[in-house]
């Protein structure tokens, strides 16, 4: 009787089944009785050590793929072992420093991190030499240090963007971790740009997994370290092809988010610098899906607040999305047009530039479609209170391709910029203005001075016009003022 109780109580898991049932993907329990090198217990020690930001790994690294690689001590040197045990060593070293270190206190080292350090060395340089061989076990224990040190959660923003958008000025934040940070990051990219790296098995832990939470890390308040991630995304985009749709996806959403919800983000001039390079390479005709990019992606960004940060890789993407396709050079204007700023002149001043960018690439087929509102707004800006956005928009007129397309619609434009023209003359107090003004009305005449004398003429119409109906509209208030003055005080039907 008391075996058979005994028989029905839980067995005991072996030591070697927990190992294996930690570290399997999906159901896989092989054993590893000792020959694998694993990083266990690192979700413990890292939870344990940091308090502020939290280490966290990306993807599941089987352990099944460890059977068979010879255990060497991680602490030896690449050149105290053979040729055979470098790869293992390798790998060793890696599995070694799974070991996050706490960098929060500056005051607080220890023999540990200092053994971390030199051994990121070690890995980086012979990375760099070519010895290392980069088989299905030491890609996974790769990735897997790199997701263990690289992706964290950022602590809380404590410092608010100001209503100005003037957070260019703001001393930036650097990450007191970024000795080991950037040793990894060397290793990263060594390892992506390896000559002899099989894509095909790199792929199966570069996943999507990885990428996502390596795009999380471009909002690091570190400049360094978004710096190491743009070229190493670049590289990514580069080497592992089937992973293309998914970034250029991933990199649309962090940007929807941006604009639409947070209007906070460190990052979006790296990932735009990143696709200014990418869009250079896309085939012609474009695919609907990079148009779709651009409509609903870039010219959104020109929205937000801090979009001097990252105004001049967001004009270098618009302009090569244009050198693609210049038919999208009306549907880029129309998109400035409907986000142009109205209270903020130094916004307004990059508006003008970019403008004047785009224009330069506008054919003349669709310059007609958007010239009439694109004017209007011209106009506005000529009259500009600010004297640099008027003075900016004064030498517009000094670009060669702009002027040939008023020149051929002269018929059109004239009309929309003559009055403003002639009340800058009358009214606008800075000197610099006037003499632009009046070199332009020069310019004007040459062209046309038929035409000028029409829009004077039809101007000064207007004009009477104007007090006509200012002198009439002054003389019916007169005449209810008299009405109501001759009207007696006890025949007013509300009670005073």
């Amino acid at each position: 009787m008391l075996k058979q109780i005994l028989i029905k109580l839980p067995r005991k898991l072996q030591k070697s089944d927990l190992l294996d049932s930690s570290g399997s993907d999906s159901g896989n329990h092989t054993s590893n009785s000792g020959n694998g090198v694993q990083c266990t217990n690192i979700g413990n020690s890292i939870s344990s050590r940091l308090s502020v930001v939290k280490r966290v790994s990306s993807a599941v690294f089987p352990a099944s793929i460890m059977v068979g690689v010879e255990a060497v001590e991680p602490y030896l040197s690449f050149t105290d072992v053979s040729i055979l045990q470098k790869q293992s060593l390798f790998i060793s070293k890696l599995n070694l420093c799974c070991e996050v270190s706490d960098f929060s206190d500056p005051d607080k080292t220890s023999a540990e991190q200092d053994l971390k350090h030199q051994t990121l060395i070690e890995l980086v340089d012979f990375v760099s030499t070519g010895s290392a061989k980069f088989n299905e076990p030491a890609i996974a224990a790769m990735c897997k240090m790199c997701a263990v040190n690289l992706f964290r959660v950022f602590p809380p923003k404590y410092r608010s963007n100001s209503l100005s958008g003037e957070v260019e000025d703001e001393e930036p934040m650097f990450d007191p971790s970024w000795s080991n940070l950037q040793l990894v990051y060397d290793l990263l990219l060594g390892f992506i740009t390896y000559s002899s790296l099989d894509a095909k098995v790199a792929k199966k832990y570069v996943d999507h997994s990885f990428i996502s939470r390596l795009l999380d890390l471009f909002d690091s308040e570190d400049p360094r370290e978004r710096d190491c991630l743009k070229t190493i995304l670049h590289r990514i985009y580069g080497k592992l092809m089937v992973h293309r749709p998914f970034v250029r996806k991933a990199v649309s959403n962090i940007i929807y988010r941006f604009v639409f919800e947070t209007e906070r983000h460190n990052g979006i001039a790296e990932l735009l610098e990143i696709f200014g390079s990418i869009i250079s390479g896309f085939a012609v005709p474009l695919k609907e899906e990079h148009k779709m990019f651009l409509w609903k992606a870039l010219i959104p960004l020109h929205k937000p607040k801090l979009v001097g940060v990252y105004h001049q890789q967001l004009t270098f993407c618009v302009v090569q999305f244009i050198d693609k396709d210049p038919k999208l050079a009306d549907s880029v204007i129309k998109g400035l047009l409907k986000y142009w700023p109205v209270t903020n002149s130094q916004k307004e001043l990059m508006f003008i530039s970019e403008l004047e960018e785009v224009l330069e690439m506008t054919s003349m087929a669709e310059f007609l479609k958007i010239m009439v509102p694109l004017f209007r707004r011209i106009a506005f800006c000529l009259n500009s209170s600010h004297y640099q956005v008027a003075e900016r928009t004064h030498l517009l007129w000094n670009n060669e391709h702009i002027l040939n397309l008023v020149t051929h619609n002269r018929q059109v434009i004239f009309p929309l910029i003559f009055p403003a023209l002639e009340r800058n003359s009358e009214n606008h107090w800075n000197q610099a203005v006037l003499n632009l003004t009046q070199s332009i009305k020069k310019m004007l005449c040459e062209m046309d001075e038929e035409l000028v004398l029409a829009c004077r003429q039809k101007m000064e119409e207007e004009n009477s016009q104007s007090s006509e109906a200012t002198e009439k509209r002054k003389l019916i208030w007169e005449r209810l003022e008299t009405a109501a003055n001759v009207i007696p005080p006890a025949a007013c039907p509300v009670a005073c």
